[in-house]
């Protein structure tokens, strides 16, 4: 045995080991081949696969324009040439910056302790764009102010404690239909992609045009007319070819070969290379801002405190009349399917699902830590947070338990206190980060049901309408209502005609019922009524088992278990369980 070998079994029957379930530990429930030094290398791979999120969220959320203040003129209506509106987005980017590396410690820590599993939490790409780009706008040029959205957003991560407490949470995401869940995904990895092809937050290679809808670009901006369009030099930004270059081919191929950390090491060669001044790829120019963001960067190591986004919620909401219940309203909607088709993917992959329920063990715990999350993130003037797919990394390497979002909680703390080094990543070094994520996005659509007319056809407005209208709203809304749409109108027909008329190939259509294996309540909710004593444990590893389901009256539907909880009946009969069934 060696020593590596005789650390872990030691940690492992530890009072600590035994909490987080490491085999050996002796615990009732213990997680196969997990062991503490594992966990230690998974939760690295995880921050370093994520890492990127605390320079992207910033770059993406900045363009909101925060909490400053835009003068407005005719000539320059979203201030980009206003010097000292430029300098305060400064301040707004190191704020994030801060904010990222705070609210992704706590809660990937919080996960990680709370509901025991590997995934790491941080405000979620795909949310973070629609916050700031069809929210609040660019510069704040929408219809909603940026101190009215980070209230939208505090208020609906109260609303999602709740539903995740009572279980609805759960029962809509597995409720959705199943080509909607996929596409959302692939939709909004080509969201993405147009962001990191656009200039503020990309390597700006497209255009917003007036002739077209969009146009190559890749211009510098003395080429550029008053619309943002090239017209003439196009492609001769050096800019946008390193970042071509080395932030996404070089990128690229060593993803190929699985290198860890590929995207990172991408991110940091543009950096490296941007940061010299007097070159034509600087990111310092000899400007006000260019000045200011280099004194700031020659600090490397200090903590920069959140300034101007620490608790700027605006409750005065009846201004803003229908928009911020519609910005609300779209937050819960987004955040229902992105945040928890995530989590629940991540599960599947780590294998933490149950087969029958579709749940998995401390999934309560892992919402409600989601839900929170959103609140206090809130507060320091963040998106919405979510489960990261780049936890699929750190699954990949071994973790099996909450040590290992710990361990990414642990690493995202360390680094709020590199934030000058953070605040100059330049937005062409992140560009092709957010194409490379959105292509990996894009591998959910082989799962989708093409084959199916009423499944393919909603999956892909879904997926077309999110880049198109630039509103992963506006894609989820007409998915889902065209879902709606086709099958409901077959399934009247086939009705009327008493099953004569029945549209071609029904018989592959994904299937669908609101009626999920488990109920609509949570697993503890079920057991608590049913009588059991320890009603927030479970008897499987993973989840509940088949004894666990009939006994605790998963089964039972939702009016009888509300019937007795009125009538304050602890018991349940289980041949009328099976009934049921």
């Amino acid at each position: 045995m060696t020593w590596a070998e005789r650390f872990n079994r030691k940690v492992a029957t530890s009072p600590f080991g035994k909490y987080f379930q490491l085999e050996f530990s002796g615990a009732r429930k213990e997680r196969k081949n997990s062991r503490f030094l594992t966990e230690i290398r998974a939760g690295l791979a995880t921050f370093f696969a994520m890492a990127y999120i605390i320079a992207v969220n910033a770059h993406i959320t900045a363009q909101s324009g925060g909490t400053c203040e835009c003068p407005k003129t005719k000539e320059d209506f979203t201030c980009d040439k206003d010097e000292g509106y430029m300098l305060c987005l400064e301040v707004i980017r190191r704020d994030l910056i801060t904010a990222t590396a705070a609210i992704a410690a706590l809660c990937s820590f919080m996960m990680g302790l709370g509901a025991n599993i590997p995934i790491a939490v941080a405000p979620g790409m795909g949310l973070n764009a629609y916050f700031a780009f069809q929210v609040v706008g660019y510069h704040g040029t929408g219809p909603v102010s940026y101190n009215l959205a980070v209230t939208a957003v505090f208020v609906e991560g109260f609303i999602f404690v709740a539903l995740s407490i009572l279980g609805m949470r759960q029962w809509l995401a597995r409720a959705i239909p199943a080509s909607i869940k996929l596409a959302t995904g692939a939709g909004i990895g080509l969201y993405l992609a147009l962001i990191g092809l656009t200039y503020g937050a990309g390597i700006g290679a497209v255009t917003g045009a007036t002739a077209t809808p969009m146009e190559l670009a890749g211009c510098l901006d003395v080429d550029k007319d008053e619309f943002g369009v090239c017209q003439h030099n196009k492609m001769r930004n050096p800019t946008f070819w390193v970042g071509l270059f080395c932030g996404g081919i070089l990128t690229a191929i060593l993803m190929m070969y699985r290198v860890k950390g590929a995207i990172i090491a991408g991110i940091a060669l543009v950096s490296i290379i941007s940061w010299p001044r007097n070159t034509s790829v600087t990111y310092f120019p000899h400007t006000p801002v260019g000045n200011d963001s280099f004194e700031f960067f020659k600090q490397v190591v200090t903590f920069h405190p959140i300034e101007k986004v620490l608790n700027v919620q605006d409750w005065n909401v009846a201004k803003a009349g229908s928009q911020f219940g519609l910005a609300l309203i779209t937050f819960l909607y987004v955040d229902i399917l992105d945040t928890t088709g995530t989590l629940y993917s991540m599960a599947r992959f780590g294998g933490f699902i149950d087969d029958r329920t579709q749940d998995f063990e401390g999934s309560a715990i892992a919402y409600t830590v989601d839900a929170l999350g959103i609140s206090i993130g809130s507060l320091m003037g963040s998106p919405p947070v979510t489960a990261y797919i780049e936890s699929g990394a750190g699954i990949s390497e071994g973790g099996r338990t909450g040590i290992t979002a710990m361990v990414t909680g642990a690493c995202f703390f360390i680094s709020i206190f590199f934030a000058p080094i953070f605040a100059s990543i330049p937005p062409w070094a992140t560009g092709c980060t957010l194409i490379l994520v959105g292509s990996m996005m894009m591998k959910a659509t082989a799962d989708i049901n093409w084959s199916y007319p009423g499944d393919g056809i909603p999956a892909f407005i879904t997926i077309m309408a999110m880049p198109f209208t630039y509103s992963i709203a506006y894609g989820l809304i007409a998915g889902i209502v065209s879902y709606a749409i086709l099958n409901t109108t077959t399934w009247v027909i086939e009705k009327l005609s008493g099953g004569r008329i029945v549209p071609y190939a029904k018989e592959i259509k994904d299937p669908w019922t609101w009626k999920i294996p488990g109920g609509f309540f949570p697993r503890w909710t079920v057991r608590l009524v049913s009588g059991k004593k320890k009603f927030w444990e479970s008897d499987s590893i993973y989840g509940d088992s088949e004894s666990d389901i009939q006994n605790d009256g998963s089964n039972v539907g939702e009016n009888d278990i509300a019937k007795r909880v009125d009538a304050g009946t602890p018991t349940v009969e289980v041949k009328d369980a099976e009934k049921r069934s």
